[in-house]
């Protein structure tokens, strides 16, 4: 028989456990494919999950093939770094399948700087150039090298990573998501470009008000 003190732990543990931030992997798809009919797909990944799929008898090869990034973006002109990110709203073909990707470009001395995608684990193959690659962990560990042409790197889900180009000549990194919307959290801009009180800044960061000032300057519209 279980007692009255054993019965409330229970209930408690079952209640804090749904409680507990819970982040699930992209659904499994139903379809073998499910290409957005056209005019449906919006920027708002958010719409992706409800909007109508094109007959099969009406999808041809050329829904399966993008060519968007055969050519590098535009290159910041504060970071020397050129992304140009590639998921269901550039190329309907992903929806529903749990995954995108990106390219990279850096100048040299280019940096992608520190960020994390709450939703996915990124690979990031190089190829070209070298890119000093790494993630910090949990615990506050750094794991970083100089990753060369051909390697890969994996950044583990919600982990904070960052890249810079080492070499003399322009790098390129194609990246690859395990999910359709992965997102993308920049750590100066979400800190220093929010509308977070200059006061608890100050105290967080041990910086004057006209330090935090300069860096509200130049993150405000990146």
């Amino acid at each position: 028989m279980v007692r009255a003190g054993e019965k409330m732990t229970t209930m408690l543990a079952i209640l804090l456990l749904g409680f507990l931030p819970f982040t699930p992997a992209d659904p499994d798809p139903v379809l073998d494919f499910c290409i957005p009919e056209s005019g449906s797909v919006h920027p708002d990944l958010n719409r992706l999950g409800s909007i109508p799929c094109k007959n099969p008898s009406n999808v041809t090869a050329d829904d399966f093939v993008f060519s968007g990034i055969i050519s590098r973006g535009n290159f910041s002109p504060s970071t020397g770094f050129a992304g140009v990110a590639v998921n269901p709203a550039q190329f309907p073909a992903l929806n529903t399948l749990g995954m995108s990707f990106a390219r990279a470009d850096f100048e040299p001395g280019g940096v992608n700087p520190p960020h994390y995608h709450p939703r996915a684990t990124e690979t990031a193959l190089v190829v070209e150039g070298s890119v000093y690659s790494g993630f910090v962990d949990s615990g506050g560990r750094v794991y970083a090298k100089v990753v060369e042409k051909g390697q890969v790197m994996v950044f583990p889900r919600g982990m904070v990573h960052f890249q810079m180009n080492v070499g003399d000549s322009t790098a390129t990194i194609f990246g690859s998501f395990n999910s359709q919307n992965p997102g993308l959290v920049r750590i100066p801009g979400t800190i220093f470009g929010s509308a977070i009180k200059v006061e608890l800044l100050e105290r967080a960061f041990g910086l004057s008000a006209k330090e935090l000032a300069k860096l509200k300057r130049r993150f405000e519209s990146s």
